[in-house]
């Protein structure tokens, strides 16, 4: 009987979407897939990875912050990294090799970095990308040359800076900062238009919402999609849930009045986000009910940069240029830093297979890592 049933693909495509969430086949089976994914975090728990440097071609860049890496984001084939010059690079994942590179149209920049990238949205179809002036601009990732269609035209004045962009399958979200009562911008991707604008979480960061747009400044705020429809954004005193489908209601708050949080070291997954403290003291709540899943803590955070991501399982800690993990289901137990040292990080993204981050040296020109669990 059982191996009748265990013969079942309907059977292991149930259990690979109940255990890996996962809802697209990437092997012959859905059996295939389910054991795949196993031994994937398998490798994790291990330190079992390959390490490589993404290589790309500098030679048709012509300003002195073009280099410089300001966001990473993965999909099940691609890593898209966003530069300060509004440049996304498309790296494909089984070769390695940089296979794109798309850039906005040309328009009047209030300010250095006001077409920096500020996030990225992709599928294995699809490249959504903004920039810091609040333009959205869309690609088609099996398309010809650097051409992408702006999508939403942003009004700099009247909104601010956007300083973190993201999406799922039907919403597109954006946190600003810089006009009071302005923090979140949604919009339904599929028709292009914006369905909601409000929210006080980046008040407090307002007049430093301009200074973004000029200068290098610290991270004001992170935005994550967690869960399909809800977002989940973090600035240095609060964490806000929101729901998309329905106008930006505000589901959950989490405060930090006494210490403040480390912004980079906030994200979020699809049940959790991770927090941390400016003494780098780290939780890991779920997303609606706020309740703690597990505590680490990240030693010298204070005194370091510290950039954080977190995957299903684990959760990911750069501070002086040495990655750290912890299990984030065990109760928040230490497993290991990485082999390689990386440097200052500018950013870092990780998901079921990969972790990817890049930093800069001070000529200010990024170096792309990418670290491969994938089982063999």
């Amino acid at each position: 009987m059982w191996q009748a049933v265990s013969r079942s693909d309907h059977l292991w495509q149930l259990l690979s979407h109940q255990v890996w969430a996962r809802t697209r086949l990437m092997h012959d089976t859905w059996r295939d897939e389910f054991i795949y994914r196993h031994r994937t975090a398998r490798n994790f728990q291990t330190r079992s990875y390959v390490h490589v440097t993404l290589n790309f071609d500098p030679s048709d860049v012509d300003e002195p912050d073009s280099l410089s890496c300001r966001c990473l984001r993965l999909s099940d084939l691609y890593l898209a990294a966003g530069f300060a010059d509004g440049t996304v690079r498309l790296f494909h994942l089984n070769s390695r090799l940089h296979v794109r590179t798309l850039r906005p149209p040309p328009r009047d920049r209030f300010g250095r970095f006001s077409r920096a990238v500020s996030g990225i949205v992709i599928s294995d179809s699809r490249l959504v990308f903004a920039t810091m002036d609040g333009d959205i601009h869309v690609a088609e990732i099996n398309g010809v040359g650097s051409h992408t269609r702006t999508a939403f035209v942003g009004d700099i004045v009247n909104d601010g800076a956007l300083v973190d962009f993201t999406g799922c399958g039907r919403y597109w979200v954006g946190l600003f900062a810089g006009v009071p009562g302005r923090a979140f911008h949604i919009w339904d991707c599929i028709n292009e238009e914006t369905t909601f604008v409000g929210g006080s979480l980046t008040d407090p960061e307002a007049v430093m919402g301009w200074h973004t747009l000029t200068e290098l400044t610290m991270s004001l705020g992170r935005l994550r999609i967690s869960g399909g429809e809800t977002a989940v954004a973090c600035t240095r005193w609060r964490i806000t849930v929101i729901d998309l489908r329905n106008q930006g209601v505000i589901i959950a708050e989490d405060e930090e009045q006494r210490r403040g949080l480390i912004v980079t070291g906030f994200d979020a997954n699809d049940q959790a986000y991770v927090r941390m403290d400016s003494r780098g003291n780290a939780t890991v709540r779920r997303v609606r009910t706020q309740e703690t899943v597990c505590e680490f803590r990240v030693s010298r955070a204070a005194q370091r940069r510290v950039m954080g991501c977190v995957n299903r399982l684990h959760a990911f800690m750069c501070a002086g240029g040495v990655m750290r993990v912890w299990d984030v289901q065990r109760g928040g137990e230490y497993l290991y830093s990485f082999r390689e040292r990386v440097g200052e990080v500018d950013a870092i993204v990780a998901n079921d297979r990969h972790v990817a981050v890049a930093s800069s040296s001070s000529t200010a020109v990024s170096t792309i890592h990418l670290w491969d669990f994938g089982a063999p």
